[in-house]
């Protein structure tokens, strides 16, 4: 599905069969230590960096109103974030997965951004446009 907006996203997340628990992942974008010259060059032209996840959260799509409040919301942690990346957990037999069940999912979702594994989130930035990575 390709995604033109944040609201999309969450269109499609509340249109699914089954609930849905959104898993939420906001990050910093920052220079590698001991970058290179060609490393902060790119940095500079934002086209590189290291992916820093500092904040997490799930919740369902009916409790984010638009990207809006959530960004809104997020201040309240006091962490800077650059992009925020999500994914969606199903739920089974009409129920959405709880906040325990989302837990371990949510683990594995920041060390594949740690490691650089992003393509198969949504990305945004902080304007909630779609990010792409090539």
């Amino acid at each position: 599905m390709s995604l033109a907006s944040f609201q999309d996203l969450l269109d499609a997340a509340r249109q699914q069969p089954e609930p849905q628990r959104l898993l939420l992942v906001f990050a910093r974008v920052e220079l590698p230590q001991n970058a290179t010259a060609e490393q902060r060059e790119r940095f500079e032209r934002r086209e590189g960096g290291t992916l820093s996840p500092c904040l997490c959260v799930d919740k369902t799509p009916e409790e984010v109103a638009s990207f809006a409040a959530l960004a809104e919301e997020s201040k309240a942690t006091g962490q800077e974030w650059d992009l925020l990346f999500v994914g969606g957990l199903a739920g089974r037999a009409g129920v959405a997965p709880s906040a325990d069940e989302a837990a371990q999912p949510l683990r594995f979702m920041v060390n594949a951004i740690n490691d650089g594994r992003v393509a198969q989130f949504a990305a945004f930035d902080r304007q909630g446009e779609v990010v792409q990575f090539g």
